[in-house]
């Protein structure tokens, strides 16, 4: 999902899926330092009975959204005899290292990849461990083009989204929503922040113009979720899926437009600096604010009013179902297949929100808790 990052400040930054922005714990300029505790190597990475190798390679681990996934994955490969190698970017949007870490999982010998992208740049690495004989999963976020990756662990985003949208718009209950979209990006197209964002829009019953770009849509007219009512955007703005970039983002659109009711952030930190923004402007209680995630920092601000309501997604059951699926491969399993109707295995959304409204299915935040991830 990824490009130019700015460092996220708060102890709290965590994805986008899409994404936060921060400093890699690995340092240095190749990735052979950055495996986990059990180790990987040629010997290692054999099928029958031996242990299987599978790399892990990260957007950061700066964030807890991909920090849940090295944890659920490390626990996963325990129980399944898997040698696992972790690596990151240094920053969302570092393509090189993760193909060095790519280039060090084929000369290994893994069996397998589990990838969260960094960008498009790291495609031909990819390919290049395709043609070597390993499996490669992408997780959270399907490469561009989806074929990258022998299959896709993920959320729908557009569904993620588009939960937001309805809870929006019912909670307007026929006012006029004036409207922030804060995307990750605004250089480059990125599936998790198209889907997101057009999930938004289709949710609140706003066609979003375009099926492959963000900001297309008609910027005033008619929304037909809920009761219906008018809608005016007031800004697509970039946040890089970080605190920083999320308060920025919103101090803009409050310059152009100091009547924004509706927020709908592409990630828990955009929506934090979102709210910081409108907290500092005194405009936070007027103000709701839509995110997506679904850590336990995020239900938490769910249950303080901070955000409106949150979709949640879950991460570590993405990378553990990738450990689980590349250990059964390589022992003579059946490859993995996609969720029926979509392109992807689909690991699942739901809707968190303070109060329930007519129609629509939503957990309290105490609920989606239960499966919560970070702290």
């Amino acid at each position: 999902m990824n490009i130019s990052s700015s460092q996220v400040s708060s102890r709290r930054s965590r994805r986008t899926g899409v994404a936060a922005i921060g400093v890699s714990i690995c340092l240095g300029a190749t990735l052979a330092a950055c495996g986990s505790s059990n180790g990987s190597s040629s010997s290692s990475a054999s099928g029958g009975g031996g242990k299987v190798g599978v790399s892990l390679i990260l957007k950061t681990l700066s964030n807890p959204y991909f920090v849940s996934m090295e944890k659920d994955a490390k626990t996963q490969a325990a129980k399944d005899n898997v040698s696992l190698t972790v690596a990151a970017g240094n920053t969302d949007g570092d393509t090189q290292t993760q193909i060095t870490a790519i280039d060090n999982a084929i000369s290994r010998g893994d069996k397998g990849i589990l990838i969260t992208t960094n960008g498009d740049a790291v495609n031909a690495a990819l390919n290049r461990a395709k043609q070597a004989g390993l499996f490669v999963i992408a997780l959270d976020t399907a490469p561009n083009p989806a074929g990258v990756a022998n299959i896709t662990y993920a959320t729908d985003n557009e569904q993620a989204g588009k939960l937001d949208g309805q809870y929006a718009a019912a909670a307007l209950n026929g006012k006029p929503a004036v409207i922030a979209m804060l995307d990750l990006f605004n250089n480059q197209v990125v599936s998790v922040d198209i889907n997101r964002d057009h999930g938004f829009l289709e949710g609140m019953g706003i066609d979003p113009g375009s099926k492959t770009e963000n900001g297309k849509e008609a910027k005033s007219g008619k929304y037909t979720g809920g009761k219906g009512g008018s809608y005016t955007i007031a800004c697509h703005q970039p946040t890089q899926g970080a605190i920083d970039g999320g308060r920025t983002a919103m101090e803009n659109c409050l310059s152009a437009n100091p009547n924004i009711n509706v927020v709908y952030a592409i990630n828990e930190p955009a929506g934090e600096g979102a709210y910081n923004a409108l907290k500092a402007a005194g405009k936070e209680k007027n103000v709701a604010i839509y995110a997506i995630d679904g850590s336990c920092a995020g239900l938490k601000n769910v249950t303080s009013g901070e955000f409106a309501a949150d979709a949640v997604q879950y991460p570590g059951k993405m990378a553990a179902l990738g450990v689980d699926s590349i250990a059964k491969l390589a022992r003579g399993g059946s490859k993995p297949s996609v969720t029926g109707g979509k392109s992807f295995y689909d690991t699942g959304t739901a809707l968190a929100a303070a109060k329930p409204l007519g129609g629509l299915t939503v957990q309290s935040p105490s609920q989606a808790a239960s499966a919560c991830w970070g702290n």
